[in-house]
């Protein structure tokens, strides 16, 4: 892919997820703060808002304040770069693996913005289960990052079912 079309591709992906991320988490805010967890569908599906000061699952979450600045804002801001520069230095070849990155930029922009306005925090509030087994507490950029994984994934079970390597003990 060349590189406008690559810019073209995390704009669009940028633009989108960003926006639905942040306008989910305004509703979120507005609608949940200081209530109890509004149960749907079954109590499939939660939505109860919570500030996260870590990272997935609430890890990192106990740990001294300027570690966890550190760590979690600056971290996240370094990592949003290096996806800019893997996708623009490296040369992603395919369409999905632009889209893959494109996905992780936006998920991370989208908490990084939060990490900066809420002073180090996350808005999470979608919780997904049946019964006692159920999901930690997310958002839509953690889904967006989890998409892009998924594509990845995805994709090197392709690559690897097209061009199976015999197992070395084997050959």
């Amino acid at each position: 892919m060349s590189i406008l079309k690559r810019f073209i591709l995390l704009l669009v992906v940028t633009f989108f997820c960003v926006g639905c991320d942040q306008v989910t988490k305004f509703v979120a805010k507005s609608a949940l703060a200081g209530t109890h967890a509004y149960s749907c569908w079954g109590d499939t599906v939660r939505l109860d808002m919570v500030y996260n000061a870590g990272a997935f699952l609430s890890l990192g979450s106990s740990l001294p304040e300027p570690w966890r600045q550190g760590i979690f804002t600056f971290g996240t801001g370094i990592l949003v770069l290096g996806t800019l520069v893997y996708l623009f230095l490296c040369k992603p070849g395919h369409f999905s693996e632009v889209l893959a990155v494109s996905l992780f930029f936006a998920g991370g922009v989208g908490n990084l913005i939060d990490r900066i306005a809420y002073g180090g925090l996350v808005v999470d509030f979608i919780n997904l289960g049946i019964g006692t087994l159920r999901t930690g507490i997310f958002n839509v950029a953690d889904v967006t990052i989890t998409a892009g994984f998924l594509i990845l994934f995805l994709r090197t079970l392709n690559r690897k079912a097209k061009n199976p390597q015999p197992l070395g003990f084997l050959s």
